[in-house]
């Protein structure tokens, strides 16, 4: 009976396996006259682009996609790849996506470019990792995607080998990617909303599709897929927060004015709100600063109407309270006395930059987190973000500091700034090295 009822879920499994696999196939089978129908109405490139060259709509595209953070190393050449990302169940490489056509991506036609962004397939039909954003590009434009791969074709080529991934069973089994396709991955082009601007649509085109802000900011489920229930809600990934970004007062960005956001997005700090820094602060340097103005609103406009989610970090007031203003009397903690000898000179006791808008610690949601997961990173790490001709940076403490003494530091900043009870031990950081 044993055996019988296993040959049954053998079986059973065989017959899901077949049925994902052919519901994989009808998906990622690409029609060049079914993509031609299907092309939205809203364009990636601003209307003042319009009557641009191909290669100066991609070079656009391109920045706002981001392609360059994930395509290319610290002091490499630009996406030629090799940048490291850190999962769950190992470590995945990024490609070379210059022309170079032995390990790069110059013997790839238009359809197999296409085909990679729409369906996460590559040129020789193996799928590639989610790691790659190709659910949120598989609603991009036939015409946006030739436009970024015009614009990769006409930067020098770049001879640069593939990292091999370093990935644990079962993991490392591409075939597995077609069973998560058929199941995660919807193969539609972005349609614009009835009943909405144009300026909403274009938003949404922005964050959804071409600038696939829901890869860091949508919680993922136990597949790595994100959570279609908990868009923008916020998620941590790679060490960092990517915070909520819905319409919620409480937790997301409901509560900012419109000039808030527009200087966030463009700029990479808004008044009262914070500085961009990891991740965030990649983002706005190599791509939100170079949005058109129309185009900075559009995602205001969407940004502001995306359901509301309770995730995350309170952004109430960050004011310190008046039970954390310094005591002269007390003996300072370990936190104090290493704010005052070491972070003092730029972030003033009160919680505004001393030389600059950008250094305000007051406010901010990385303050108000009592694991202090961003305040960590940025003192192990340190940060810096470049505006047009303006450098923003803070050096790293990591080598210069304990995991006890970052804990302490880190404690002291969400306590005294934030009006948090900070939670960090030694071993927290440790873990965040």
């Amino acid at each position: 009976m044993k055996i019988g009822r296993l040959l049954i879920r053998l079986i059973g499994v065989v017959v899901v396996v077949a049925i994902l696999f052919s519901a994989y196939a009808l998906l990622t089978v690409t029609h060049t006259g079914d993509e031609q129908a299907a092309q939205p109405k809203v364009a990636g490139t601003p209307i003042d682009l319009a009557d641009k060259g191909v290669v100066a709509r991609g070079e656009y595209l391109a920045r706002a996609a981001d392609c360059v953070a994930c395509h290319t190393t610290p002091g490499g050449a630009p996406f030629a790849g090799g940048l490291a990302f850190t999962l769950p169940f190992g470590t995945i490489y990024s490609p070379n996506i210059t022309a170079d056509k032995d390990t790069g991506i110059g013997s790839w036609s238009d359809d197999d470019f296409v085909r990679a962004m729409h369906a996460g397939v590559d040129k020789d039909g193996h799928p590639l990792y989610p790691a790659f954003p190709y659910t949120s590009y598989s609603a991009l434009s036939r015409d946006d995607i030739l436009a970024i791969k015009a614009y990769l074709f006409s930067l020098p080529a770049v001879q640069a080998p593939a990292r091999k991934n370093e990935l644990s069973f079962p993991f490392n089994q591409r075939w597995t990617l077609s069973m998560w396709n058929a199941l995660f991955l919807k193969k539609q082009r972005f349609q614009p909303e009835e009943g909405k601007s144009e300026a909403w649509n274009r938003g949404a085109y922005l964050a959804t599709a071409l600038g696939h802000c829901g890869e860091c900011h949508t919680p993922r489920n136990v597949a790595f897929a994100m959570s279609s229930s908990e868009v923008f809600a916020g998620e941590e990934l790679q060490g960092w927060r990517a915070y909520n970004i819905t319409s919620d007062k409480e937790h997301g960005i409901g509560d900012w004015s419109d000039q808030q956001l527009a200087d966030y997005l463009s700029k990479g700090h808004a008044a009262g709100r914070g500085t961009a820094s990891g991740p965030m602060g990649e983002v706005v340097q190599n791509s939100l600063q170079y949005l058109t103005p129309s185009d900075v609103t559009a995602l205001v406009t969407y940004l502001r109407d995306v359901k509301p989610q309770s995730n995350g970090i309170s952004v109430s007031s960050g004011a310190p309270s008046e039970a954390n203003q310094p005591n002269a009397s007390a003996q300072a903690s370990l936190g104090e006395q290493l704010f005052a000898g070491s972070c003092s000179g730029c972030h003033l006791d009160s919680g505004q930059g001393r030389e600059s808008d950008y250094a305000t610690l007051a406010g901010t949601r990385g303050v108000r987190d009592p694991h202090a997961v961003n305040a960590t990173q940025i003192i192990l790490h340190g940060s810096q973000l470049q505006v047009g001709s303006q450098r923003v940076f803070m050096p790293s403490f990591g080598s210069a500091y304990s995991d006890a003494e970052i804990a302490a530091l880190s404690n002291y900043v969400v306590s005294h700034f934030g009006g948090q009870n900070g939670t960090l031990s030694a071993s927290d950081v440790a873990s965040r090295r």
